[in-house]
């Protein structure tokens, strides 16, 4: 793999995308070289190897390799920003990177504006420094959580914003922060407005991600228990897969525009963990109401989920569900993975790696 100045061969378009390293960035980048671009990736300096799951999709061993270049560089640093646009010189930009998790955002509101808000601003400043505005395509990753106290359901591109934590400000700012430099400066850029989308490559530290892995450690006896927060949350879940896809197209449309991108149900976290738990042949009994409330194991009587106050956000987002009817129409987007393929997905991943794990 390439890193920072070295350039690899050059082939069709070029894309840089920040937070390469993260799981959209890695389903992302594999698509995107399988289209034969040539992709640019930011990714921060670590003591440690970070860049496990783009070896996961992409091995080290694949002739993709060849056309992925990383160069060092953060949100934070504009120096850094502006060096790799100036390196890479993309056709299109896809900014991933942020400080994601929305629970962390309550406990570290700084960081996370700094990186998901200003980050964003200085990423458009480095593009005009460099002379692209006028040739690059820009995508930004925004979020359901704008919507938070939502004023409708299914949330759609002209339901009203009301986000109900740091991330979700954060994240507001960057969306009119695209609208500013697309109407002020004329620069091809959109919002995508995804709702929560997992995959085996989700963090650990991730709801849906805990529930899965825990499932498969305590079917393998590795672990004893289960702890969550709010059982009653609701979400529209998708794959990572499908969603990085619709960033794709976003980006080939005519006009720039932003879209929601969803599934159209949503599910609630109690019944993410029953199917989880199903999938690996425990029968899931809930006892109990708010957080006294329990899953139980029906042949056993063992406790195997519990809930835990520390869990619950500040101010809660009850039900999140979009309607991606403009992405259908426009974009010819349609996902390809229902609710229960994506647990599925996700718990055989974990028993696999669990298995073969001390």
């Amino acid at each position: 793999m390439n890193i920072s100045k070295q350039k690899p061969p050059k082939s069709g378009r070029r894309a840089l995308v920040t937070g390469i390293t993260g799981q959209d960035g890695a389903y992302l980048t594999r698509r995107l070289l399988e289209l034969g671009y040539e992709v640019h990736g930011l990714i921060r300096r670590c003591s440690v190897p970070n860049t496990s799951r783009l070896d996961r999709l992409i091995p080290p061993d694949s002739p993709l390799r060849e056309r992925l270049c990383l160069h060092f560089g953060d949100l934070t640093d504009s120096a850094s920003l502006l060096r790799a646009v100036e390196s890479a010189r993309p056709d299109e930009l896809y900014n991933l990177a942020a400080q994601s998790h929305v629970r962390v955002s309550f406990d570290v509101p700084d960081y996370t504006a700094e990186v998901d808000a200003l980050g964003v601003l200085r990423l458009f400043e480095a593009v005009r420094t460099a002379g692209l505005a006028e040739k690059i395509r820009f995508y930004q990753a925004s979020t359901s959580e704008l919507f938070g106290k939502v004023a409708e359901t299914p949330q759609n591109e002209k339901t009203p914003f009301h986000p109900r934590s740091p991330y979700g400000v954060a994240k507001l700012f960057a969306f009119w922060t695209v609208l500013n430099h697309r109407e002020a400066y004329g620069i091809y850029a959109v919002n995508g407005i995804l709702f929560n989308h997992e995959s085996p490559l989700r963090g650990e530290n991730f709801i849906t991600r805990k529930i899965t892995l825990a499932a498969a450690r305590i079917a393998l006896g590795k672990q004893d228990r289960l702890t969550l927060g709010n059982l009653d949350a609701r979400r529209d879940w998708g794959h990572a897969a499908d969603y990085v896809e619709g960033m794709r197209l976003m980006l080939t449309a005519e006009t720039p525009d932003d879209y929601v991108l969803a599934s159209g149900e949503d599910h609630s976290v109690r019944q993410f963990a029953e199917i989880a738990f199903e999938k690996v042949g425990l029968a899931i009994r809930w006892e109990g109401k708010g957080i006294e409330e329990k899953g139980i194991d029906q042949k056993t009587g063992r406790v195997l989920i519990s809930v835990d106050p520390q869990f619950f956000r500040p101010a809660e987002v009850d039900l999140l569900r979009g309607d991606a009817a403009k992405a259908r129409k426009k974009l010819g987007w349609t996902p390809r993975y229902d609710f229960r393929a994506l647990v599925d997905e996700m718990v055989r991943a974990d028993l696999k790696n669990e298995s073969n794990s001390p």
